[in-house]
Formats: C-alpha cells, sequence, structure tokens
C-alpha cells in the first residue's frame, strides 16, 4: 500500500506492508479492506476504503494459501504460527 499522508501544507507518500485480513462489500463501491502488520512488537491494523482518494497504489507481492475468507485467527498468533503458506501459481 503506497497511502498519501498529509502533514501541515505537505504531503508525502508513506508505505504499509502487511496482511490483507478480511475484503468487505466486493463489488461495491463501498468495498474496504484491512490490513495488518507488526511494528517494533505491536500489531498495527488499518482499514481502508477501496475508492479512497488517500491510495496512491496498491502493490501485489504475494497471495498466501488459506482456507478461510476471513483471517482473524492471526491476530492472537506471533512468529511462526503466524505464517501463511504461499500459494506457487499466483492468479493476478
Amino acid at each position: 500500500m503506497h497511502v498519501k499522508i498529509r502533514e501541515g501544507t505537505k504531503e508525502r507518500i508513506q508505505q504499509f506492508q502487511g496482511v490483507v485480513l478480511y475484503r468487505r462489500g466486493k463489488g461495491t463501491n463501498g468495498e474496504s479492506f484491512s490490513v495488518r502488520k507488526v511494528s517494533n512488537g505491536v500489531g498495527v491494523e488499518r482499514i481502508f476504503p477501496l475508492l479512497s482518494p488517500s491510495i496512491d497504489k496498491i502493490e501485489f507481492i504475494k497471495a498466501g494459501k488459506v482456507r478461510r475468507a476471513k483471517l482473524f485467527y492471526l491476530k492472537g498468533r506471533q512468529g511462526k504460527s503466524a505464517r501463511i503458506k504461499e500459494k506457487l501459481a499466483v492468479n493476478k
């Protein structure tokens, strides 16, 4: 995620890289998704509307092999148990 951050009169782009936990309202104008990352040992979760003007760019880095639509179980895990197996063939 490349997000536009406004500080006073200046505007800059900041990266927010993490795991997408869920997508809400697929196929609608109100679609949003939640991204979670661990920063300095603290879990940080942000919810982004898909059509937000503050989003500059969304980059897809890798896909994971999961059996659930919403990955809330990752919130309580750390280290190896929080890893997701990577898909070998990625359909973009």
